[in-house]
């Protein structure tokens, strides 16, 4: 009988990834394990499909890239978190700075993206919350989807995202301030 790949303890995986000959083996759990997670954190930063299957791809290859360097200072859930993290973010930036749109029109144009998508199966009022959170700046953004949507604490998060958490604990206020303001604005 096999094990669940939930079961199976990040030890184990790192173990069969610095073991010569185990190396595709060790990576193939450590994907089946997070892959889902990841990409789901990603799109939530990202919003869209396409963009999110980009970024998880670029995010996978540092990770292969990196893991034999992995050294164990945080878990191998938050290294990969934070790797995701700084994708997604260096990912935004580029958009960013490539585009022209101002941030109420990239929300609009984002929010109608959105409910266009196939994947996306939300009503109403997660529509104008992925809205809401378009209008956030970056760092708010990221703070409120690790804490709200992937359930961090800040101490995770100041892992992940290599701050402090007195500061995470502003960043998320004010975020939660700006998305009641703007729900309650629709």
């Amino acid at each position: 009988m096999q094990t669940a790949v939930a079961d199976i303890k990040d030890e184990q995986i790192l173990n069969l990834i610095q073991r010569e000959g185990e190396q595709e083996r060790g990576f193939k759990l450590l994907l089946d394990k997070y892959q889902e997670r990841l990409y789901w954190h990603i799109r939530k930063l990202v919003i869209d499909h396409e963009d999110a299957n980009d970024v998880i791809q670029n995010c996978l290859i540092k990770v292969f890239r990196g893991i034999q360097r992995f050294q164990g200072n945080s878990s191998l859930y938050t290294w990969l978190y934070r790797i995701a993290t700084n994708e997604s973010i260096t990912f935004l930036n580029k958009k960013k700075k490539t585009g022209t749109d101002s941030l109420d029109n990239e929300a609009l144009l984002l929010g109608e993206k959105l409910k266009a998508d196939v994947y996306f199966d939300g009503n109403e009022i997660q529509l104008a919350l992925q809205k809401a959170l378009c209008l956030l700046p970056q760092k708010q953004r990221v703070v409120f989807q690790l804490r709200y949507f992937e359930e961090m604490s800040y101490q995770q998060m100041s892992e992940v995202l290599e701050t402090s958490v007195g500061g995470l604990k502003a960043s998320y206020h004010h975020a939660v301030k700006k998305i009641e303001k703007a729900l309650k604005a629709r």
